[in-house]
Formats: C-alpha cells, sequence, structure tokens
C-alpha cells in the first residue's frame, strides 16, 4: 500500500481519523515524505490545538529505592546510580513549590513519587498537602503515584487532585524487555480507574530505548485505548549505572517524524515536553512545537535537569504561543 499523505491530512482536517494499519505506513519513509508529513503536521496542529502553550511542572516527591527494574530509570533500586533517595518531602517544601509555581503562571503541579505505588501513611500525608495546596481554587493539581488501586485513586480525588499521571513507556511489543516486574496492562488497569473516577489522564512515554519506528508509531496507538487528555513524550537520556546507559541517542529528525507521527494519531490531544529536552538544540524543540508538542514540563525534572522557566516562556512566545 502506498502512503498518500495529503488525503490522511485532509481526513484528519475533516474530522476523520486514520487508521491503525495507516499509521504504521509511517514506518518507511523517503527524505521527502518526512517532510511532507512535518507540513502536514503543522496544519493540524494549527486546526485543531489551542495557540495557549499547556504548561505543568513537577517535583520529583519521593526519591529512590524502587522495588521496579525498568531499565531507562535511575531510581530503580536495581541499579547503581547516582540518584538521590529521599523519603516523602516536608510539607513546607511541597507548599513552597507550589508558590513558585504560582509566581511564575504555572497552574498545573503534580508530586510524583517513586516506588511501584504510594501506599498507607505516606499517600496519606500526601493528601494532606494536595488539600492545602487546593484550598485557594488556582492550582490545577495532579498526582503520578504509581499502580495505584480504585480506592487508593478515590483518596486523591477527594484530595482535590483532578488528573493521574501513569507512562505506558513504550510499546506493548517492546515493553517486557525493558521491565519484567509489571506489564503495561497493570498500567491501563490503574488509568481506567482513574477515568472511571473522573479524573483527567496525562499518559504518554519514552523514545530513544532501542525500540524501532515501528514500535514507536505501536505506543501512540495503544494510547488510544486510554484515550488521554495530555500525551508527555520523554527522550531518553541515558543514565550511568543503568542498563540503557550506553544507548545511543535517537536523532532530532527522528524526534521530530515522532512528533508529526502522534499529532496524526492524536490530532486533538496535548502533546507535551517532558524529559530529555534540554538535550535537544533550540531549533529543533522549535520545529516539534510547530508540528505537534503544545505543552510542557517547566523548569527541572526528576533526576535531569530540565530548561528554565524563563528560557522557556522565551522559546513559547518564539513559537507562537501564549503562555
Amino acid at each position: 500500500m502506498t502512503i498518500n499523505i495529503t488525503d490522511l491530512k485532509n481526513r484528519i482536517l475533516a474530522g476523520g481519523s486514520i487508521t491503525a494499519d495507516e499509521a504504521l505506513q509511517f514506518e518507511h519513509l523517503t527524505p521527502e515524505q518526512e517532510e511532507e508529513l512535518h507540513a502536514a503536521a503543522e496544519e493540524i496542529t494549527r486546526r485543531f490545538c489551542t495557540r495557549e502553550f499547556d504548561s505543568c511542572s513537577i517535583i520529583n516527591a519521593r526519591s529512590g529505592k524502587c522495588s521496579e527494574n525498568c531499565k531507562w530509570c535511575a531510581q530503580s533500586a536495581h541499579f547503581k546510580t547516582q540518584a538521590e533517595v529521599y523519603p516523602l518531602v516536608s510539607r513546607e517544601t511541597c507548599m513552597r513549590i507550589a508558590d513558585m509555581n504560582r509566581a511564575h503562571g504555572i497552574r498545573r503541579f503534580s508530586l510524583v513519587t517513586s516506588g511501584k505505588k504510594m501506599t498507607g501513611e505516606d499517600l496519606d500525608k500526601a493528601c494532606e498537602y494536595y488539600r492545602e495546596m487546593a484550598a485557594p481554587g488556582d492550582l490545577y493539581l495532579c498526582a503520578s503515584m504509581g499502580l495505584l488501586n480504585r480506592d487508593e485513586l478515590q483518596k486523591l480525588v477527594d484530595a482535590g487532585v483532578k488528573r493521574y499521571h501513569c507512562n505506558l513507556e513504550t510499546a506493548p511489543s517492546y515493553f517486557k524487555e525493558l521491565c519484567s516486574t509489571h506489564t503495561i496492562e497493570d498500567k491501563i488497569r490503574t488509568i481506567l480507574a482513574a477515568k472511571e473516577l473522573g479524573m483527567d489522564i496525562c499518559s504518554g512515554g519514552i523514545i530513544g530505548m532501542g525500540e524501532s519506528r515501528r514500535q514507536r508509531i505501536e505506543l501512540a496507538l495503544e494510547l488510544r485505548r486510554v484515550d488521554p487528555d495530555s500525551i508527555p513524550i520523554n527522550f531518553l537520556q541515558p543514565i550511568p549505572g543503568t542498563p540503557l546507559a550506553d544507548t545511543p541517542l535517537i536523532s532530532e529528525r527522528e524526534i521530530l517524524n515522532t512528533i508529526a507521527f502522534y499529532r496524526f494519531i492524536h490530532p486533538r490531544i496535548a502533546i507535551r515536553f517532558a524529559g530529555g529536552r534540554a538535550r535537544i538544540s533550540r531549533p529543533t524543540q522549535l520545529r516539534a512545537m510547530a508540528i505537534g508538542m503544545n505543552g510542557g514540563i517547566m523548569g527541572d525534572l526528576l533526576t535531569t535537569i530540565g530548561a528554565q522557566v524563563k528560557e522557556d516562556k522565551e522559546m513559547i512566545a518564539e513559537a507562537g504561543y501564549t503562555f
């Protein structure tokens, strides 16, 4: 089957969608077709996405000693890395960072914790933090706390959390090569429970972990199962001490191709920069924002350095977005 990018673009612009078989045709493109794909993705982005950049911020609220063996992660107890190890942050630390978000105009804020899931006293304490942050009514609160069950998610909802984050991470055909302590189905179970409770969903993955282009497309298609409100895309920054430490960096060209695939498959959903953006050139970041990236995590990230907020705002404006 010969791919016709213009026909697919026009169908999407008319309100339609592409099939899985059509999306998988993006696996083999000539350089000329890649340029055509990027231009088409830019049209789709301008048609369906607001020009207000969807910003958010996170805090690494509990770090290290994770029981899971995800090969990309510095916080896994299975690997010897230089990642910090500390328990749940104090109330004072959490409130200070929440206030910093308010001062910078970042209205979406998430606590992210290491471990398979938050339970017991730590979850209850985190809910106390959320209740306090929610009281003024000026922050949209998110959480990323692992493979919670419905009752645990309900505690977050009751505390004022509106969105739950749980990445699928990579294609189903590749996931077990990278992690054996849980499955994509475990993740989807948590995501669907959160949706049933009325929470918005943030779910995406990491590219550049040795997967094929076809598997990058496969992940984008798998995300249709959970229909997220936001799709964060991380670019692997190989971390010393992890099994992926020597993984070659994915090219900036392939990063742009991937973003274009995602915009074709998810034309109306916020696609956001997450980890690894700092190692991408500014011109590539600007092009990425034209062809699909209309959101991002601001400031510092979990175990890698993110861009500073002032620089982010300047680039957002240069790309033609408001903040």
